[in-house]
């Protein structure tokens, strides 16, 4: 008899009566993948199989690289801190530069904010001049422009006397008026400067140091040609001047408060001539439209003509007084 009936003759054989299987079938139960090792009849009578074994599947080798796309699977779209880090180093350093020059300009910009600040409360508030370096020399007076340095008909006419040529180097008169206003009578010793290009012109000019170069403004009623041109050469020289700033080329500039006509009404003496013609003259009409028209426009650096109102808006931003 083989070794493998032998070993189970006498579990066959415990069985007694009830279960009638024979070696053979017993050997065929046992061998693997043998016709009768799916199921086993015990003889309960009951006409079901009862299997004899249950089947455990093996454990599956899992190799490193299955592993690994396990995990980047279960993590996907996810990267660690250090590969981050590595990866994103480079932009995030540009960035923080581009930041750390955001951060520096805007502190410059605050900063040069801060000094007109101070110029400007050094000169409205102590009557200071435009660049503090020193005091007005001509007495003022409160005026309709708050922002500009007004002085009366008395202080400009002290000044056609020469009573403070001890200490004026020189001074402009200049008359914003229009040309047909300014032949019908002017102050004397004044100029007819009624165009931007021509008030510009002034900047063009070497200023002589140590001395007071001193810009009187007016018009007719000193209402809004005068005070216009006043700012618009007080714009002009700080952007001349701004690598410089508080520099200025005429940091003393003042309006003759009521313009030509309050002047010579007190003053008619010390006009040239004698007489006194408005801008609104029945005889002028023409002219009137024409001046009017040529006044607001200029010839910019770039050498094309510029509107009044596109170029207020640029002058906007350097507007400082």
């Amino acid at each position: 008899m083989p070794l493998r009936l032998r070993l189970f003759d006498d579990v066959s054989s415990g069985f007694g009566h009830d279960c009638e299987t024979s070696p053979a079938e017993l050997e065929a139960v046992l061998t693997p993948r043998g016709p009768g090792n799916n199921a086993f009849c015990w003889g309960d009578n009951h006409g079901q199989d009862t299997p004899l074994s249950i089947e455990i599947p093996a454990k599956p080798f899992m190799r490193h690289r299955d592993a690994f796309d396990v995990r980047r699977s279960l993590f996907y779209g996810k990267r660690s801190a250090d590969e981050d880090l590595m990866e994103e180093t480079p932009k995030h350093s540009v960035k923080r530069a581009k930041d750390a020059s955001g951060i520096t300009q805007k502190s410059n910009e605050r900063l040069n904010i801060g000094i007109i600040n101070a110029v400007e409360t050094l000169e409205i508030g102590n009557d200071m001049i435009a660049d503090g370096s020193g005091e007005y020399t001509l007495p003022t007076i409160p005026g309709k422009h708050k922002d500009l340095m007004a002085i009366s008909p008395d202080v400009m006419a002290d000044v056609v006397h020469g009573c403070f040529n001890d200490v004026i180097g020189d001074v402009t008169i200049v008359d914003c008026r229009y040309p047909y206003e300014f032949e019908g009578g002017h102050i004397r010793g004044a100029v007819n400067m009624y165009t931007k290009d021509e008030v510009n012109s002034l900047l063009q000019k070497p200023v002589a140091d140590g001395k007071r170069h001193v810009l009187i403004f007016h018009c007719e009623f000193s209402s809004e040609r005068g005070p216009k041109m006043y700012r618009f050469l007080r714009a002009q020289d700080r952007m001349l001047n701004s690598d410089i700033y508080p520099r200025l080329n005429f940091p003393e500039v003042y309006l003759l408060h009521g313009g030509y006509k309050a002047f010579f009404n007190k003053y008619r003496d010390l006009c040239d001539p004698i007489s006194y013609k408005p801008m609104l003259h029945e005889n002028h009409a023409a002219d009137l439209r024409h001046f009017r028209v040529k006044s607001k426009s200029w010839t910019g650096e770039d050498g094309k003509q510029t509107t009044s109102r596109r170029h207020r808006s640029r002058l906007g931003r350097h507007l400082s007084f």
